[in-house]
């Protein structure tokens, strides 16, 4: 009687198949998903949690942990902001009015044993890289040099060359942090931010409303909505156009919740860009907003993983 053949091994899913656990890191929550796909990725099963900057420690670890726990991955990319040592996974967050008690930690060693994986498969990303890689993906990662520019708390700012960050160099601000570059003669985010904006309006008007507000009054068209809008955002183009223009920038993509009002910004953007000399490149508003970062983490960990 003839041997009953050896069973076949079931194939092993392919890289591509296998969900990708990501986590975008906010001031105010933390989301968590899983990208499936090599590119363009999908994402699966996404998850907020609310997230207390201020919290104690060990709070803070579980409350960083909550929304990916639930994942199965086997391996996460968490993309958050500095400033942090993004290669060990600690962070000093010193001059930000968070995280505070997270600092020296070895925040890669307390998530693994949070989601139960090896230390080695929590990799970190600058939020704001990650979000322009995650628009850069989404338009089909085109070569050239895409420049992403995220407005909210702050400015944040992705430079890639054919998709390779560029964090050094002449042709980036220091780190390739745009927060870094000056205007009028002070830091940009003192003139650049939901802070600034809210603050110059509140000292023409005495009316206190949050950034929609402005932008609403502004679409109504009241003059002092405008009068403090337009200036804002001309001083944006002016402190990154000379940046821009040596970047060689081929594409400017604008995101964060600022960004929302896209319609308004981009002509006194595009004025700024043109009065500081610099060539406007073509500009776009971001495409998957509060999805970028953590489309943008696991295409970063594609490109790290080979």
């Amino acid at each position: 009687m003839p041997a009953a053949p050896t069973p076949t091994p079931a194939p092993t899913a392919p890289a591509a198949d296998r969900p990708v656990g990501v986590v975008d890191v906010g001031g105010s929550h933390v989301t968590a998903a899983l990208a499936v796909g090599t590119g363009p990725f999908r994402l699966q099963d996404r998850r907020t949690s609310a997230l207390d900057p201020a919290a104690p420690r060990e709070e803070l670890l579980d409350a960083l942990a909550a929304a990916a726990a639930p994942l199965a991955a086997s391996s996460w990319t968490v993309a958050l902001p500095g400033p942090f040592d993004y290669a060990r996974g600690r962070g000093d967050f010193a001059d930000v009015a968070k995280f505070a008690s997270l600092a020296g930690v070895d925040l890669r060693a307390a998530l693994a044993g949070r989601l139960g994986v090896a230390g080695a498969e929590v990799r970190f990303v600058n939020d704001a890289v990650a979000y322009g890689l995650g628009e850069w993906s989404d338009r089909g990662a085109p070569a050239g040099r895409f420049v992403c520019l995220t407005l909210g708390t702050g400015v944040g700012s992705a430079w890639l060359a054919d998709g390779e960050p560029v964090e050094d160099g002449p042709d980036v601000p220091p780190h390739g942090w745009a927060h870094l570059l000056t205007v009028d003669g002070g830091p940009l985010e003192d003139t650049v931010s939901t802070r600034a904006l809210v603050a110059a309006h509140r000292r023409r008007t005495g009316v206190s409303t949050d950034v929609r507000g402005i932008a609403e009054a502004v679409r109504a068209g009241d003059a002092d909505a405008r009068a403090t809008w337009d200036p804002t955002f001309h001083a944006l183009g002016r402190a990154v156009g000379p940046s821009l223009q040596r970047f060689g920038t081929t594409r400017l993509v604008v995101g964060g919740a600022i960004a929302r009002s896209f319609d308004l910004l981009e002509g006194p953007l595009a004025a700024g860009i043109a009065d500081s000399g610099a060539e406007v490149p073509p500009l776009s508003a971001a495409t998957l907003q509060e999805d970028a970062p953590l489309v943008g983490a696991a295409v970063w960990r594609a490109r790290q993983d080979g």
